[in-house]
């Protein structure tokens, strides 16, 4: 089992790549909640995530002949940008295997760290198949990407840091994939004070961690499916299961749904940039997925914002259209001179503003003397949304929500 003085020692380690984060204490988050929110700023670390931490720490730990024969991983992006920086930096050559789908920006940025990568299978688990083959193949050390001793005391360098800056902490909350991030947060946090709570939160598509609690055995998905790809596992590790069912208090989950509202309101109100598996702490706050106090003093373990632009803009979209700032409906018109006019004259009667409009003569649901008028566009809040599809219906508009 990891103990404090693991991630004690680690911390003198990884001091030489990570930088010691910043804690910040949120006016916006802490209104809206009631609670006192600091938010942990793992996305100012280098490589843009809490995973150099580990990695240095699981590196600097091998012996001379193991350096020399070099090391492999695989992750699906901010793991394998960790490896890639603490080999360079201690001058150990690195092959990190991704799953064919990882975002080209985390893709691009390994290689740019000096690894060399290998594409290969759906998912985090088909990546480590191959590269456990290419362990056995060249003699190389396995770094894994949570399921290790060294690399869990060294993520746990950020509750050692949590815990001197804010020792009045009453709750730390901390996303979990494979469970190598709180597993040793929780052991750090939890060797200063065990009355501080630890709470994890998982993907509602990859989550794997309250139902191996349930079962007390390691629960396996056949498959992930979420926007937070940095926690896109099937399963927890053998040795963070202990943990966590020793150390952390509760797990619960978050929608992709919830995960994008964190990403916007962070953009926004925070002019902070998360990926979504750094989110799914705030989205839990958010969302009152466990219970808390008002004026309790909650840390949510922001651990990175290496997020594909991609899958930002999709982010975006969706948590306007979950806070009622974006939607998309379906009308039909009259194809008669002025029927387009009309419909916006009642948009712009309810100052609704329009993003892009898409008009269909040729749809085989409508009359031939019809035309179908797709339209985005911006609202202020779903009571405006509704406002505006009641004002449509009023004017004889059949009116169909699309997002």
């Amino acid at each position: 089992m990891l103990e404090a003085d693991d991630v004690v020692e680690a911390h003198e380690r990884v001091r030489e790549t990570s930088r010691w984060t910043p804690l910040e204490y949120s006016h916006t988050f802490s209104d809206m909640t009631g609670a006192e929110i600091h938010l942990k700023l793992e996305t100012f670390q280098r490589t843009g995530a809490f995973k150099i931490r580990g990695a240095t720490n699981r590196i600097a730990t091998l012996p001379p002949e193991d350096r020399e024969a070099g090391v492999v991983t695989a992750s699906a992006g901010n793991h394998a940008q960790g490896v890639a920086l603490a080999a360079n930096r201690a001058g150990v050559d690195s092959v990190v295997v991704m799953p064919e789908g990882a975002p080209i920006s985390k893709v691009k940025a390994t290689r740019n760290y000096g690894a060399e990568v290998e594409l290969h299978g759906a998912d985090y688990s088909e990546a480590a198949e191959r590269a456990h083959e290419i362990e056995r193949e060249e003699g190389r050390t396995y770094v894994h990407a949570f399921d290790d001793e060294a690399v869990m005391a060294g993520q746990g360098t950020i509750g050692l840091e949590i815990v001197e800056d804010l020792p009045e902490v009453d709750t730390v909350v901390v996303p979990i994939g494979g469970g190598g991030l709180i597993s040793g947060i929780a052991t750090a946090v939890k060797d200063f004070d065990d009355d501080v709570r630890v709470i994890g939160v998982q993907a509602e598509g990859a989550a794997s961690a309250a139902q191996s609690l349930e079962k007390g055995r390691i629960y396996e998905r056949e498959s992930v499916d979420t926007i937070a790809d940095g926690i896109a596992t099937r399963r927890i590790g053998d040795r963070t299961f202990d943990v966590i069912e020793e150390h952390v208090d509760e797990v619960v989950t978050v929608s992709d749904s919830d995960i994008a509202v964190a990403v916007v309101y962070l953009l926004e109100r925070s002019k902070t940039l998360v990926e979504g598996a750094g989110a799914v702490p705030l989205a839990a706050v958010l969302t009152e997925q466990f219970e808390f106090e008002d004026d309790e003093v909650i840390v949510p373990v922001l651990s990175g914002g290496n997020i594909d632009l991609n899958t930002l803009s999709t982010m975006i979209v969706r948590g306007l259209v979950e806070t009622g700032r974006y939607v998309k409906l379906r009308t039909v018109l009259k194809d008669r001179p002025g029927a387009l006019e009309d419909l916006i004259d009642v948009i712009a009667t309810h100052k609704v503003n329009i993003y892009a409009i898409q008009h269909d003569r040729t749809s085989r649901d409508i009359g031939m003397n019809a035309a179908e008028v797709e339209l985005d566009l911006e609202t202020r809040s779903h009571e405006h949304v509704a406002e505006l599809v009641a004002g449509m219906r009023e004017r004889g508009y059949e009116v169909e929500l699309l997002a």
